[in-house]
């Protein structure tokens, strides 16, 4: 006897799917070896290997990308409430032109470091599905936890997640 799917079913399997898919915070990430990078910024570079042993929060982000908006001040108060326990928020730009990063930088005054990746190599080696998109690594560079935009209703969640991580 053949096991048949009524189309209840299917779409309960199909709604979990999509769930599992595009969830927007992904934990499954445990344990991964985060994608090095060295990319620059407007006074030197930034690497992943140089902040082993700090906390990183990896933004990817866009000047055309409103939610992008809203996450510089969230950035920017999380920088200045963790540095001191090892912190560092790195927010990677993916225009093709710097000049479209700097218009929107200039309504900004940022405290983390800003890098530029007009060729977004390291926006695939992530694998970015969206703007903005960010990436929590560990003090060992291990990717902890991958977040698909910006609401102000998942930042209890990241920072919870921020501060255990400084804390191991």
């Amino acid at each position: 006897m053949r096991f048949q799917y009524c189309n209840k079913t299917r779409s309960l399997v199909l709604i979990f799917i999509l769930f599992a898919l595009f969830s927007s915070f992904s934990p499954g990430l445990v344990a991964a070896e985060a994608p090095a990078f060295q990319l620059p910024t407007n006074t030197s570079a930034v690497s992943l290997k140089k902040l082993r042993g700090k906390v990183v929060y990896l933004d990817f982000w866009a000047s055309w990308c409103t939610p992008c908006r809203k996450s510089f001040p969230w950035m920017n108060e999380i920088q200045s409430k963790y540095k001191n326990q090892g912190l560092v928020v790195v927010a990677v730009n993916l225009d093709k032109s710097k000049d479209k990063a700097n218009e929107f930088l200039s309504d900004f005054k940022t405290n983390f470091i800003i890098a530029f990746d007009p060729e977004g190599t390291s926006a695939e080696n992530y694998k970015v599905m969206g703007m903005p998109s960010s990436y929590l690594i560990n003090r060992k560079g291990q990717l902890q936890l991958s977040h698909i935009g910006f609401k102000q209703a998942d930042t209890d969640e990241l920072e919870t997640k921020i501060r255990k991580l400084l804390k191991q």
